[in-house]
């Protein structure tokens, strides 16, 4: 059995997992640095109010769209350095993934957690070198992948010396253009003893269902973000945007910003009387 860790202590005392609930959210991709800053100071806000741990997710580079049309982000340079100017300007953790083994470093020198993507967390010689940077990492279970085959990623970073993983549920093919949650994945990844969390956006998704982009039920987020933390999920991945249907990427699967305090006292009163009957 790999060895993990628990929690994972981040800078500025978040610790994710072994305790409350935490949220990591933010938009799918990079829109512009002024966009960026809004939307982590008001996650970060309401987060805060709550007493909801956080991270701020944004790809730099979303190098797996439909078509060669659709916006990739500003890119590997540009986008760290984005990333760094929200880490410390609104003061909260950062997230992005790498797909590509040379993006690690860079990537480490900036980023809190290291995210593989879910088509690539078979990809030996990036999770390796995403592990060697001693970073934590959050890795996706891949469309095409059972839970419990989950194991040898973990192996790979292990091996690699590192035990800061958490692993994101974010469904499973389902015919065409379609996925399935099957929340049993929820304890049996939890069963190696690391955070896991419930990707409650990209569960939703319609992959390439508008034919040139990827489609999604929104409103379906909350309903798969509670069922994921009444499965023991540590936390919630939400896309949250402050205007969806005008988001460069993932219009279809993303949080209205204004709906995201809401769903977070919800998700705490489940995570409360759950923790109520295990005590009890």
């Amino acid at each position: 059995m790999p060895t993990v860790s628990k929690a994972i202590d981040l800078e500025g005392g978040v610790v994710l997992g072994g305790g409350p609930l935490f949220l990591i959210g933010g938009p799918c991709v990079i829109e512009n640095r002024k966009h960026a800053l809004f939307l982590a100071r008001e996650i970060k806000a309401v987060c805060g109010e709550l007493g909801v741990p956080c991270v701020f997710k944004a790809s730099f580079d979303k190098a797996n769209r439909s078509s060669i049309a659709s916006f990739r982000g500003p890119g590997l340079e540009a986008g760290l350095e984005i990333l760094a100017e929200v880490r410390t300007e609104a003061v909260v953790p950062v997230l992005s993934d790498i797909h590509e083994a040379g993006q690690a470093a860079p990537a480490a020198a900036v980023l809190d957690i290291i995210q593989i993507p879910a088509f690539l967390c078979r990809q030996t010689d990036l999770i390796l070198a995403a592990a060697r940077t001693g970073r934590p990492l959050n890795i996706k279970k891949g469309q095409f992948m059972s839970p419990l085959e989950m194991k040898n990623a973990l192996d790979k970073a292990a091996d690699a010396g590192n035990d800061r993983v958490m692993l994101t549920e974010r469904g499973t093919f389902f015919g065409y253009n379609n996925l399935v949650v099957d929340i049993r994945s929820i304890p049996a990844m939890k069963a190696w003893g690391g955070p896991v969390v419930i990707d409650a956006s990209h569960s939703v998704q319609r992959p390439g269902g508008v034919g040139t982009a990827s489609g999604g039920d929104a409103e379906v987020i909350p309903l798969m973000a509670k069922a994921g933390v009444a499965a023991g999920a540590d936390g919630v991945f939400i896309e949250i945007h402050d205007d969806p249907e005008r988001a460069l990427s993932d219009k279809h699967n993303s949080l209205k910003l204004k709906e995201l305090k809401g769903l977070l006292r919800t998700l705490l009163r489940l995570r409360a009387a759950l923790d109520e009957e295990a005590g009890g």
